[in-house]
C-alpha cells in the first residue's frame, strides 16, 4: 500500500512559513548603511525599551581616541581609533566585541576637539577601504588583513581641514570616491584595485570639509553628489564631468551627508546657514525649491522618512520638515539635547552629545512622541574637554552600536532578546 505523502507536504510547508518569518539581515558596510541614508530596513525591534534601556551584550574598551563610526559586514565589525600615536583600521568580532585585527593607517591626527580618525570604513567584496584623518587612504584584505594600496589626499593636492579629513570613501562600480579638494581638483576617482586616478575635477577646485559622497539615480543615469562648502555638485561618475551646480553659502564647517530622492536634493549644514531643496530636471536644469533656517544640523546628520526629514536644528531642538515644501512640521525643544540620529523599525535612535542619553522616538510627522531612554554608563576618560559623544548610532542584526572615545557599546534590541547569540 502506498504510504502517504501528508507529512512530508505539511512538514516542507511549516518549514516554508519558517523561514518566510525568518527576517533578512542587511549588512551595514559603510557611513549611513548601504544607502548612505542611516535608514535601517531591520525589523522585530523592541518599539517599547525598559526602565535603563535594552541589555547590553558588550563594551570594548581599546578603540582608542577618534570618532569614527562602526562599519558591520556579517560577524565583523571595522572601525577606526588611535592608539599610541598612530591611526589604525580595527577588526572586532561583532557579536562579542573582541578585537581581531589592527592595521596602522598613519600618524595621528592631534586636535583641540579630539585626536584620531573621524570617517568610516567602506567594506566591499571582502575589501576594507580607510581615510585616516591626516589623509591616508588605505586598501586592506578584510581576510588577511594585507595592504593592497594606499593613497593620500595630500599627494591628490589636498589640505588637512581644520577638523581633519572625515569623509567615507564611497565606491562606485571599478572605482573608490573621495574629496582631497584643492587645486587639482576637489573630488576625485581612484581605481579601487590599484589607487591610481582615474579622474579629478579640476574645474573645482574647493578644499575639503566634512561630507560623504552620495550617489542618485539621475534622469540621464547615476550621478554623484557632493555638498561642498561654497556648492553642490552632481557629477557623472566615469568622468568626473560636472553636471549640475548650486550655490552654498557654507561657513566654518559643511558636515551633513545630502539626502537624495528621485529628482530631489536636499542639503544642509551649521553655523546659521540652514538648509535648501533643489530639483534636477530631465536637461540637469537645477530649481531651488526653497532656502531657509528651519533645519541647520551642525553634524548629527538627518534623515528622510516618506517626504519628511528629521534631525536637530541648531539652535532650536530636534525638528520634523516637509521635504517639498521646506515647511517646518514640529520641533521639539528640550527633551533631549543637540546630537545625531539613526533609524529602524518604525523608531529613531536619538544621542545627545553632551549627556550621553540615548532616546527612542516614534518616525512620525505628528512630533515626538518618546519609547524609552537611557544614559551610556560608563563613559569615556580619554575625551578632550572640547570634544562630545559625536559618533552617530548604528543598528545592525538587532543590535544597537556606540561609541565614546576608546569605549564601543552593543547593546542587544532586538524583540525576542536573541541577537546576543548573533541570530
Amino acid at each position: 500500500m502506498r504510504r502517504s505523502q501528508f507529512p512530508v507536504v505539511l512538514l516542507l510547508s511549516v518549514a516554508a512559513v519558517l523561514l518566510a518569518t525568518v527576517p533578512v539581515l542587511a549588512d551595514w558596510p559603510q557611513w549611513r548603511g548601504a544607502n548612505r541614508d542611516d535608514v535601517s530596513k531591520e525589523e522585530n525591534l523592541l518599539q517599547e525599551w525598559p526602565e535603563g534601556g535594552p541589555k547590553r551584550v558588550w563594551m570594548f574598551e581599546n578603540a582608542g581616541v577618534g570618532y569614527s563610526g562602526p562599519a558591520i559586514v556579517g560577524d565583523k565589525l571595522y572601525t577606526m581609533g588611535a592608539r599610541d600615536g598612530k591611526e589604525l583600521l580595527l577588526t572586532l568580532d561583532a557579536n562579542t566585541g573582541e578585537e581581531l585585527a589592527a592595521v596602522e593607517i598613519g600618524e595621528v591626527l592631534e586636535n583641540n576637539w579630539g585626536d584620531g580618525p573621524r570617517g568610516t570604513p567602506t567594506v566591499e567584496d571582502g575589501i576594507i577601504y580607510a581615510l585616516g584623518a591626516q589623509g591616508n587612504l588605505i586598501c586592506v584584505d578584510a581576510a588577511t588583513g594585507k595592504e593592497k594600496w594606499r593613497q593620500s589626499m595630500i599627494e591628490l593636492g589636498g589640505t588637512v581641514p581644520t577638523w581633519g579629513f572625515t569623509e567615507s570613501p564611497l565606491i562606485y562600480e571599478n572605482m573608490v570616491l573621495c574629496t582631497p579638494g584643492g587645486e587639482k581638483g576637489a573630488i576625485a576617482a581612484l581605481d579601487k584595485n590599484t589607487g591610481e586616478v582615474i579622474w579629478q575635477t579640476s574645474d573645482i577646485t574647493t578644499g575639503a570639509h566634512y561630507s560623504s559622497l552620495v550617489v542618485r539615480p539621475g534622469n540621464n543615469g547615476p550621478e554623484l553628489v557632493q555638498l561642498l562648502p561654497d556648492q553642490i555638485v552632481g557629477l557623472e561618475p566615469k568622468t568626473g564631468k560636472v553636471l549640475w551646480s548650486s550655490p552654498w553659502p557654507g561657513k566654518v564647517a559643511v558636515i551633513p551627508t545630502p539626502i537624495v530622492k528621485d529628482d530631489y536634493v536636499y542639503v544642509t549644514s551649521g553655523y546659521g546657514v540652514g538648509c535648501k531643496a533643489i530639483e534636477i530636471g530631465a536637461d540637469d536644469k537645477v530649481t531651488e525649491l526653497y532656502d531657509n533656517k528651519v533645519m541647520k544640523n551642525h553634524h548629527g546628520g538627518v534623515i528622510l522618512i516618506g517626504d519628511h526629514v528629521y534631525g536637530h536644528t541648531d539652535p532650536g531642538g530636534w525638528a520634523c520638515q516637509d521635504l517639498k515644501t521646506g515647511e517646518e512640521v514640529w520641533r521639539e525643544r528640550s527633551k533631549l539635547g543637540k546630537g545625531a540620529i539613526a533609524y529602524a523599525d518604525g523608531r529613531f535612535y536619538c544621542l545627545s552629545e553632551d549627556e550621553g542619553e540615548v532616546v527612542l522616538i516614534e518616525a512620525s510627522p505628528e512630533g515626538w512622541e518618546e519609547h524609552g531612554r537611557f544614559k551610556l554608563d560608563p563613559q569615556t576618560d580619554q575625551r578632550k574637554e572640547a570634544g562630545k559623544i559625536w559618533t552617530h548610532p548604528v543598528i545592525n542584526n538587532g543590535k544597537l552600536y556606540l561609541r565614546d572615545q576608546n569605549l564601543i557599546y552593543c547593546y542587544d534590541i532586538s524583540e525576542n532578546g536573541d541577537a546576543a547569540a548573533g541570530k
